[in-house]
């Protein structure tokens, strides 16, 4: 998976749960998997529309009800919910996950695996604005997923983020190379 493929994913707040779900066994059936996510039916419809024109899920042709489809993982999807549900069983608790459904989390963590100035991060990622990628970088350290070290060795000093602790766990469960 690469980083444009991520961001794209982390961008709903529920896709990489209901990947994670799918990827466990939790029947594809639209109401077992609001259950279990416990999102408002607009997010998860907006999450499960945007992961089947990502490609990563589509109708279970011949299964359901017109009014009540059943979804299956494609390919494509089989990768990225196991992926999913790697990183999802490497968060520690609720207020952990409610920090992953955010879009830039994931993508954040996965580029971090080593010490990157804000700059790297922020090219590496593309489209983030400067001040959503600073509200992340500090929402990610007050959480201690994510640690920044001034570097003082430059006349100039800067400082570096690096995935720590559950960040570099999911940092190691996403498995992307930049």
């Amino acid at each position: 998976m690469n980083i444009d493929l991520l961001v794209k994913l982390a961008s709903k707040a529920w896709s990489l749960k209901i990947l994670a779900l799918m990827d466990v066994g939790v029947p594809g059936r639209q109401a077992s998997l609001i259950a279990e996510t416990k999102a408002s039916r607009p997010s998860f419809a907006a999450s499960l529309e945007h992961l089947i024109q990502m490609g990563m899920v589509e109708r279970n042709p011949g299964h359901g009800h017109p009014l009540r489809p059943e979804f299956r993982l494609t390919k494509a999807g089989v990768v990225a919910a196991g992926m999913a549900s790697r990183v999802l069983d490497n968060v520690p608790d609720s207020d952990g996950f409610d920090l992953m459904r955010r879009n830039w989390t994931a993508p954040i963590l996965a580029v971090t695996s080593a010490p990157q100035r804000f700059s790297v991060i922020k090219q590496n990622l593309g489209t983030i604005t400067d001040r959503a990628l600073s509200k992340s970088l500090h929402a990610l350290e007050e959480r201690d997923w994510l640690r920044r070290q001034i570097d003082l060795s430059d006349r100039n000093p800067f400082p570096t983020y690096h995935a720590v602790n559950a960040g570099l766990e999911i940092n190691q469960a996403i498995g992307l190379c930049v």
